[in-house]
């Protein structure tokens, strides 16, 4: 692929022309994808998981090479990935910071490292020399005023300092900080454009509120994969579409979206009934003249000249074939259990909140809201039986099997291995019988690939099939839709409403969140109380123990 332009320097715009890119297995993904984002225009790519959307957005930022094709650009670049806490499993807040720098700090910062890791392994001379050197080239690159940024981004953020907070492990942190610290970086820092994937996953409802003003405050040209129609409607102002192996923009808000797709593929329907109606007319036109040229030679040269003309209006090929509407279909049957399902006394998980009282009953629908790093993971967690710190009684009723859907889809045991294998070897199926289980879930095309290279909602979906079959009867669901494209999201909530069984689900996710029957609230003072209704507004406080 070539990369055309200046380097990404000052006043931020993308542009990609006539892209290709093949998958190892052959399947075409992106083929003569063209857009624009023009300068300070924030744009939404959207699309069925597993379009493609990460995929161009990694095109963009020069992870991946296309096999044709060019992307233009102006501005700094800084890039927000999927999933960004995945750097590697000891990683600290600081390499966080450092792996959303400019290339010549990050460069630096490694360098730095190693000088600092020599220099506790012996103090002769020519490694202080080195350690001088690689603290000077630090300050050059412009580390340390990367330092009073990161600092101002994790007291925004964290609540406390860079110094306090630089060697602690990101893993600690919950998906939601570890999104918000980001993006502080990134929207405080001097890049002019900014490539995010799904930047709203793990924010709470204030934390999306947030990045829906600073995106539409920002001068920066932003393009951004979200599936939360919200965000799109207040913040996008360009939508481009990924679906079908073909790209497509909107030049509109979000509010008109819907209404554009269907008179796109409207029209793309009626330019293919034409195209079909004219080429069955030449076919027959060509069969005609073929007829009577066996019994009158003057109607050769009109034979020739008909098959001259099919020829090159096959060779010029039928209009793009409108993409089809995904039919996903969950099966989650879940099963008779006591009536009381879940029964918490004087529950108090360890420093996160005061001890609580709770019951829930088989059948009902429980959202378990609240703020960043209140304890809503870990109490799922807990209820799925991992060893997590508390005091106080957490217990599940009878016959109650539970099923965890993690948030961050860490899942190390389905690394390295197919939804295919996975099917197979966990749920006794033969091939053709987890093949039609994975179609159900739009998953067929992907299963033999390893679970790792799965987009983040094909990963979900799979999440959710293996919760299928393992027969749960109280679903444990951490922020199940935000990696879901919106027929997804829709597809799992039909699949909820016909669940015989408990769900509890931990959600930021304002539509969604309207379906369910209660409302459990872990507030920001660490009181865990119940609402009528949807609370969205607790941000986390310290509190005195």
């Amino acid at each position: 692929m070539r990369r055309d332009g200046p380097d990404w320097g000052a006043v931020g715009h993308v542009e990609v022309a006539h892209l290709d890119h093949i998958l190892p297995d052959g399947r075409m993904l992106l083929s003569d994808a063209s857009f624009r984002v023009a300068d300070g225009t924030v744009a939404a790519l959207v699309g069925p998981n597993g379009a493609g959307k990460t995929t161009l957005l990694r095109l963009v930022a020069g992870d991946l090479d296309a096999q044709s094709g060019s992307v233009v650009g102006s501005g700094g670049l800084g890039v927000m990935r999927q999933f960004i806490g995945n750097i590697r499993d000891e990683s600290t807040v600081h390499d966080l910071l450092v792996s959303t720098a400019p290339p010549r700090v990050r460069e630096a910062a490694a360098a730095l490292d190693l000088a600092e890791l020599a220099m506790m392994e012996r103090d002769d001379e020519p490694t202080q020399l080195r350690y001088a050197k690689a603290l000077a080239d630090w300050g050059d690159a412009g580390g340390y005023d990367a330092e009073v940024l990161w600092d101002a981004c994790c007291v925004a953020a964290l609540g406390t300092s860079y110094d306090r907070t630089r060697y602690r492990d990101v893993k600690t942190l919950s998906g939601g900080e570890q999104k918000r610290l980001v993006l502080e970086t990134l929207f405080r820092g001097a890049d002019e454009v900014l490539l995010l994937d799904e930047p709203d996953n793990y924010l709470d409802v204030p934390g999306k509120l947030w990045l829906e003003e600073r995106l539409r405050e920002t001068p920066k040209t932003v393009l951004l994969v979200s599936h939360d129609r919200e965000l799109l409607d207040r913040a996008a102002r360009q939508i481009i579409t990924v679906e079908a192996a073909t790209v497509w923009v909107h030049g509109g808000g979000f509010a008109t979206y819907a209404r554009a797709r269907r008179d796109r593929n409207e029209r793309l329907e009626e330019l293919r009934r034409r195209w079909d109606e004219e080429h069955a007319k030449i076919k027959a036109l060509v069969l005609m003249f073929k007829q009577k040229a066996k019994y009158n030679s003057d109607m050769a040269s009109r034979y020739q000249a008909a098959q001259t003309r099919l020829r090159r209006f096959e060779e010029a090929g039928p209009p793009e074939i409108p993409p089809r509407d995904q039919n996903i279909k969950m099966r989650l049957r879940g099963g008779r259990t006591g009536k009381r399902a879940v029964i918490c006394e004087r529950l108090e998980l360890t420093g996160l909140m005061r001890p609580f009282d709770t019951e829930i009953w088989y059948g009902e629908r429980v959202a378990v809201l609240g703020s960043n790093g209140s304890g809503k993971s870990h109490y799922l967690r807990l209820l799925a039986g991992e060893d997590v710190a508390h005091t106080g009684v957490a217990r599940l009723g009878a016959r109650v099997v539970p099923g965890l859907f993690a948030q961050t889809h860490s899942r190390p045991e389905l690394r390295g291995r197919t939804p295919a294998e996975i099917l197979m070897t966990e749920h006794a199926r033969l091939r053709n019988e987890a093949m039609s289980a994975l179609a159900r879930y739009e998953l067929q095309h992907c299963g033999d690939q390893p679970f790792e290279t799965l987009s983040g909602g094909q990963q979900a979906r799979l999440q959710i099939l293996l919760l299928e079959m393992s027969g749960c009867t109280l679903l444990l669901l951490d922020e199940p839709t935000d990696n879901l494209d919106l027929a997804s999201a829709e597809a799992l909530q039909q699949g909820l409403e016909a669940y015989e069984g408990t769900v509890l689900a931990v959600t930021h996710d304002r539509w969604f969140a309207r379906s369910f029957d209660r409302f459990l609230v872990f507030g920001g003072d660490g009181s865990v109380y119940e609402s009528a209704e949807p609370v969205w507004d607790e941000s986390r406080v310290d509190r005195p123990r």
